[in-house]
């Protein structure tokens, strides 16, 4: 059995489509998964976002990984505004996802996407998270998203 898999399976989420599932109890701090496909320039990478491509991960200044290949299960982790994983690029230019705190048997597998601030309401988030800003922005810029959407309905109200 490939290794990742001892940890994780796909089926069908409540959060977008499909998603990675904890095949068991899985303790924090687990590497769990590669995230892979095919490497990229960032001129490329940059192109192929304008394209919708939600499968991209910067590795460097200079390149950046194409996830969406049919090989790469780790594509299917969903985005949430409180996640129990993160991806961490190692010396090795390699994605991989870890649990950040303890994952329960069944539950669904989550890593904050960390989309910028540019365009972010293109980017709906339906994580059901209690802290949800309701679009998918890292985590630090949660506050200045709430912050911006409450400004603005405050001008839709007046």
């Amino acid at each position: 059995m490939n290794q990742a898999l001892r940890w994780v399976a796909v089926r069908k989420s409540r959060i977008h489509g499909r998603g990675v599932f904890a095949r068991r109890d899985i303790p924090a701090g687990t590497r769990l998964i590669e995230y892979v496909g095919l490497p990229i320039s960032k001129k490329k990478s940059a192109e192929m976002t304008l394209k919708q491509n939600r499968y991209l991960f910067t590795l460097n200044g200079a390149s950046a990984l194409n996830g969406k290949v049919s090989w790469n299960p780790a594509r299917l982790i969903n985005h949430s505004c409180e996640p129990n994983c993160e991806a961490n690029v190692d010396d090795n230019n390699r994605v991989w996802i870890f649990s950040i705190k303890p994952i329960a048997r069944e539950q669904e597998l989550t890593f904050n996407y960390g989309y910028g601030l540019e365009d972010f309401t293109n980017f709906s988030c339906r994580c059901g998270a209690p802290s949800c800003v309701g679009y998918m922005v890292s985590e630090e810029l949660i506050p200045l998203v709430r912050s911006l959407l409450t400004r603005s309905s405050e001008v839709e109200e007046g």
